[in-house]
């Protein structure tokens, strides 16, 4: 099977410079695996390099200068934690965080008239927070993209976050906004903490963020009624100009650290409601979890041929 409509990868091999000691889950070769997914789905490269300037101004949208110099700095005497455990950097650390970035702005702008865009890149970005890192993540990819399409016109823009972990730092970033809305599917209680359903947005923008939180052990069926349930919600709130995915893997059911039960072609099929839910939209997903190389080499086959127009089985 081959996606039926053009699928862009935008990625860097920066990316695979942070390198965290053995036994962190983020090692490198999730990049391969990530990139090998959505090729064997019929994916096109899409040139994404790293401009440091262009980077840096495109994380400030979403991010306090102070946490990119900081992290720059700590790369610059390794090895060590960064604002957490969770968090170790090494001297290819500060690079690929930036080159993740910069990917998810190049995505962004490839298919601002229309389009769909994988930017598989680590480390992964959907904790990070204005000012600190936390969670594996150091600057939010997902929603870099998001103010990308919004500083172009693309908006509102509707973010969906289908990781395991509740996307905590995408939440608080448009907490009080209106011209996106924020979907979270995730396991709950589990970390970072947050995401219980009567999180819903603040001041403006109260409304606007909608989380489902599961029960460990949900599979395909519950994932399939979760995202429907909130795509229904979400359209009735506001008719999106574009869309940014969180895609995380590991609520796979042979990943190490989700403790759900959702398969390959349960990541397929949350791809096809995403792509019927956004019409001809603009579609940017970005890679954030998945921890078992091959669970997510075909959990990314599988969702991207579904988010490009791909047939089911």
């Amino acid at each position: 099977m081959r996606a039926t409509a053009r699928l862009l990868v935008a990625t860097n091999e920066l990316c695979g410079g942070h390198r965290p000691p053995p036994g962190h889950p983020d090692r490198p070769e999730r990049l391969r695996a990530a990139v090998a997914g959505a090729a064997a789905a019929g994916a096109e490269a899409l040139a994404a390099p790293l401009d440091e300037a262009a980077a840096l101004a495109a994380i400030a949208r979403v991010h306090a200068p102070a946490l990119a110099d900081r992290l720059r700095r700590a790369c610059e005497h390794p090895p060590g934690p960064f604002d957490s455990d969770d968090n170790p950097v090494s001297r290819g650390t500060y690079s690929a965080a930036l080159a993740a970035a910069a990917a998810a702005v190049v995505a962004a702008g490839a298919v601002a008239t229309g389009g769909t865009a994988w930017v598989p890149v680590r480390p992964p970005g959907h904790h990070a927070l204005r000012d600190r890192a936390m969670g594996f993540c150091f600057f939010n990819n997902a929603a870099v993209a998001a103010e990308e399409l919004l500083a172009r016109g693309c908006g509102p823009v509707a973010i969906v976050d289908f990781d395991v972990h509740h996307g905590n730092g995408t939440q608080a970033h448009f907490w009080e906004r209106d011209d996106a809305f924020f979907l979270s599917i995730h396991r709950y209680p589990f970390f970072p903490g947050s995401g219980a359903g009567d999180e819903v947005g603040a001041g403006r923008g109260r409304g606007f963020t909608r989380n489902v939180p599961l029960a460990a052990g949900a599979d395909d069926a519950v994932y399939r009624e979760a995202l429907e349930m909130g795509l229904e919600e979400l359209g009735r709130v506001l008719r999106p100009a574009a869309w940014v995915v969180s895609a995380g893997f590991d609520a796979h059911r042979e990943d190490p650290l989700g403790g759900m039960n959702v398969s390959d072609e349960g990541f397929g099929t949350l791809g096809r409601l995403l792509r019927a839910a956004a019409g001809k939209s603009p579609l940017v997903a970005v890679l954030e979890g998945g921890y078992s190389l091959e669970a997510l080499y075909r959990s990314v086959r599988a969702f991207t041929l579904g988010v490009a127009g791909g047939a089911g089985p």
